[in-house]
């Protein structure tokens, strides 16, 4: 059995990956993509798009052209995302969602449209990154309270957001093992002279350069030790075929809010 799937904003860096990952998946008919109204890629094929051919399927800017799809799968922006999750609404629609930078009312107002459909929000659908989540809420709960804690992260020079969602939700995952309050002990930047540091601070570090696909790592320092529990991303197929395991899923599921967590059986 196969489940259609559709690709929102089909023309981004990950939307093309996406094209080419729903093709290679014997479970999952790629039967749509959209782009922006006014869009100069409205009507290419989306295998020329993505640079593996002609698959006789075109991008459209009319969503509602794309009502077959089962599943819809979003690396989009936050206002075209809220867009997207109006019309999944509507349709009755289940949506993944890659896109980053979400605030906390923002992610409130998507938990709202889970109510209704059922919603993924996964700022990372790499398997290997879900699986550091795991990793270090183990760490904070053997050592988090002795060590301290800094999450860096490195991404290409035209990402938007920073610091990007995985770090987000590294620090999230780490704060709330901790019982704290991620927006009290976030530190996001460091200049000039400064006090001690405080041990119940989760730092952050955002670099911006070239090409690099994704690199987070989360650091857990004491006195004369320290452990580094990174992951590295060198493609975007990652994300890409960790999006059509998150699609397969969430098609079988009932209305509610998810996570890659709940994808892969990670939760406790």
């Amino acid at each position: 059995m196969t489940i259609n799937v559709a690709v929102l904003g089909c023309n981004g860096r990950m939307g093309r990956n996406l094209i080419d990952a729903a093709q290679q998946h014997e479970k999952i008919t790629l039967m749509g993509g959209s782009v922006r109204k006014g869009s100069s890629f409205d009507g290419i094929d989306l295998g020329e798009l993505a640079g593996i051919g002609s698959i006789g399927k075109n991008a459209t800017s009319d969503l509602n052209s794309l009502v077959s799809a089962d599943v819809l799968i979003d690396f989009t922006s936050i206002s075209s995302t809220f867009e997207h999750l109006k019309w999944c609404k509507e349709h009755n629609k289940a949506i993944v969602i890659g896109t980053t930078g979400f605030n906390d009312d923002e992610i409130v107002k998507i938990k709202e449209f889970a109510r209704d459909i059922p919603v993924i929000l996964a700022p990372n659908t790499s398997v290997g990154v879900n699986l550091l989540f795991k990793l270090v809420e183990m760490a904070a709960r053997a050592i988090g309270d002795d060590t301290d804690i800094e999450i860096m992260e490195a991404h290409h020079r035209f990402k938007k957001d920073a610091p990007s969602g995985t770090a987000v939700k590294i620090g999230q995952v780490i704060a709330d093992t901790l019982d704290r309050d991620l927006n009290q002990c976030a530190v996001y930047g460091r200049e000039g002279i400064t006090e001690e540091r405080d041990p119940k601070t989760i730092g952050f570090a955002t670099v911006r350069a070239g090409d690099i696909i994704g690199e987070h790592t989360a650091l857990f320092a004491d006195l004369g030790e320290r452990i580094e529990l990174t992951h590295k991303a060198t493609s975007r197929m990652t994300f890409a075929h960790g999006a059509m395991r998150a699609a397969l899923w969430l098609s079988k599921a009932e209305n509610g809010f998810y996570d890659m967590q709940d994808v892969l059986g990670l939760k406790a």
